[in-house]
């Protein structure tokens, strides 16, 4: 260990960007052993470990790498996967320069970062090629049951928890694959799909049942659930686009980010996609705008170059220093041809019948606002105009009306529209009725839909203890 003196930091190569250009899969090729190896023995092994403390999982990143730095492969995994349920997904989309990698003790120190996701990635696909990876065998298994609701990640790191204390878990989700965001909303070039439903298969084996297309408030209400269960967990994630109210609103080809990225998504799992193959949620030969500075915002303008858009442009009211989505990720799409228009915000869709250019503002910072960043300002007669074929609003997600889609007009939720829970049982108004993930926090990252889904089921089972303890009682 300690070899950050001597071995510089390195990541894994990344492909070529005018191969890479032409199609959706993963950009970062594997870290070979040796490699992996060396940026592993980098870790100074911090007294108080930064990287650790700045996770949401708090995964034991300083011991992990010990391992893997002394090839103890099997050991690596186990301790990887100990603290959270999806190691392979958290290295390759966690934001790991704003989270592990970016409080990295030798990285502050200017001997730059050790790379642990792509570590990460690395012990874990390790593990998978020598079926280090099992399904759950319980067995003494509990007779009580919990449904949940949503198949993304909380959802699937909760019903994994409870399977391996031996609960029987039921996953409804509305869509036809489980995954939920993972499968439909980030694109290959990210996270290849097989590496969710290898997961999701490895739940199957496990004894936990899926039920798709399965829509709470059509096809059962929440209190049917309530009554076929002990327990329920609601994490459907927030899917309901931000608007933006401006003149022109309503002309066609102007959509939800979401709704771009599952059309893509569906395309590569093989599915037919009507509106994509009619050519209207295709990019190809058309000139894109995407509006928002997220995450989502880089997937979708990463997307539209791999589709052959004529030119990708990406509006955003701030600067680049001020991008919420991750630095990475910026970079990666201005390597491959997108055009960031910083400092400025739509002010009119124009068009007769579909959008044909937007009239757009420029931007000056001013004071900071409550949270710290500098307030966007409209300079005064500053407008200009930009062709555009296709808009695609990437501006983030609101909570959809959950009390009346799942028909619980009592599930309390809060001014935001996220569901209210308590704040150390994750427990509803509603009683054996628990929330995890984006539905409780707003949208954010993976891994804390991990964390959150790993909390709630550490609340339902001291839930479902008492409430057996309390039947045995009264039997």
């Amino acid at each position: 260990m300690l070899k950050f003196t001597d071995i510089g930091q390195q990541n894994p190569p990344k492909r070529e960007i005018d191969l890479r250009k032409d199609d959706f899969k993963e950009i970062y090729d594997e870290f070979i052993n040796e490699k992996a190896t060396q940026q592993s023995s980098r870790c100074s092994q911090c007294g108080v470990p930064f990287c650790q403390v700045h996770c949401p999982l708090s995964n034991n990143i300083p011991d992990w790498l010990k391992l893997t730095a002394e090839g103890r492969l099997q050991e690596a995994y186990e301790l990887s996967q100990s603290t959270n349920n999806m190691p392979e997904v958290c290295g390759r989309i966690c934001p790991q320069d704003r989270l592990c990698e970016g409080n990295c003790v030798i990285e502050q120190s200017g001997h730059g970062t050790v790379t642990i996701g792509s570590v990460e990635k690395y012990i874990t696909e390790n593990a998978w090629a020598n079926g280090w990876v099992k399904p759950i065998k319980v067995k003494n298994e509990i007779n009580q049951t919990v449904g949940i609701i949503g198949s993304g990640p909380a959802g699937l790191a909760c019903a994994e928890q409870l399977r391996t204390s031996g609960y029987k878990v039921t996953i409804y989700d509305r869509y036809d694959r489980p995954g939920g965001l993972l499968i439909y909303g980030i694109p290959n070039f990210k996270l290849e799909k097989f590496v969710v439903e290898r997961r999701t298969k490895l739940l199957k084996d496990s004894g936990i049942k899926f039920v798709q297309n399965f829509e709470i408030g059509k096809d059962a209400s929440l209190e049917d659930l309530r009554q076929k269960h002990d327990a329920i967990l609601i994490s459907t994630g927030v899917y309901k686009a931000r608007e933006i109210d401006l003149p022109g609103n309503d002309l066609e080809n102007i959509f939800p980010a979401m709704d771009f990225l599952t059309a893509s998504n569906k395309k590569g799992l093989g599915d037919k996609v009507e509106l994509f193959d009619n050519g209207k949620l295709n990019a190809e030969g058309k000139d894109i705008v995407v509006i928002g500075g997220g995450d989502t915002a880089m997937d979708c303008v990463r997307t539209a170059v791999r589709q052959n858009a004529k030119s990708v442009k990406c509006l955003y009211r701030r600067d680049k220093e001020n991008m919420p989505g991750s630095s990475r990720e910026v970079a990666n799409a201005e390597e491959e041809g997108v055009e960031f228009v910083w400092l400025s915000a739509p002010k009119e869709f124009n068009g007769k019948n579909k959008v044909e250019s937007l009239s757009v503002n420029k931007i000056k910072l001013g004071e900071p606002d409550e949270t710290g960043r500098r307030k966007p300002e409209v300079q005064m007669d500053s407008h200009f105009k930009v062709r555009s074929d296709m808009v695609i609003k990437a501006l983030g997600f609101d909570p959809e009306d959950l009390p009346n889609l799942f028909g619980s007009k009592d599930l309390q939720v809060s001014r935001w529209g996220t569901i209210k829970t308590d704040f150390d049982t994750m427990e509803t108004n509603l009683p054996g009725v628990f929330a995890a993930g984006d539905i409780i926090r707003g949208a954010s990252l993976v891994v804390w839909a991990i964390k959150d889904g790993r909390d709630a089921a550490v609340s339902i089972k001291k839930f479902l203890k008492k409430k057996l303890s309390e039947e045995e009682k009264v039997a």
